[in-house]
């Protein structure tokens, strides 16, 4: 449960789109402006440029309306797994947004949408600069005991 802190009514939103490899340091971020499908498929082709040639990923993600694989054009080195409805639990990049509002993010004001990416931006850094902490923030064993790479 989270103190009662400084409430702001205005009103700018950043979204960060993130993979992160489970249970290693590897991840790949973009933060944009809004989040639709046209945001998702973005990410998605980014993410699928910086792949290294002959690596096929498998995203997990929730079931979230622009995630619905009927929607996107996924790159085909590309693969989304949704989980099943309501089940953040099994997300593990649900971790690393906890982790960084609790740490960076919560009870701060900040004046318009540049201060908001600078912060995330900087908060993202502070994450990766965190030696091991996406390690133990995404290895849930579901996914590392798979012996997959």
């Amino acid at each position: 449960m989270r103190p009662p802190g400084v409430v702001d009514q205005r009103f700018e939103s950043l979204y960060l789109f993130a993979a992160c490899r489970p249970g290693t340091d590897e991840t790949f971020a973009l933060a944009l402006p809004r989040v639709n499908t046209d945001a998702m498929m973005i990410f998605l082709e980014q993410f699928a440029r910086q792949l290294e040639p002959g690596v096929h990923a498998v995203l997990v993600l929730d079931q979230a309306g622009w995630h619905d694989a009927r929607a996107l054009h996924v790159p085909e080195t590309i693969t989304l797994l949704p989980l099943p409805p309501a089940s953040p639990q099994l997300n593990p990049v649900e971790r690393v947004w906890l982790y960084l509002r609790e740490r960076y993010l919560s009870h701060r004001m900040l004046d318009d949408y540049e201060a908001v990416l600078d912060a995330v931006c900087r908060a993202w850094n502070r994450l990766l600069d965190e030696t091991g902490r996406l390690t133990t923030l995404t290895a849930y064993p579901y996914l590392t005991a798979s012996g997959i790479p």
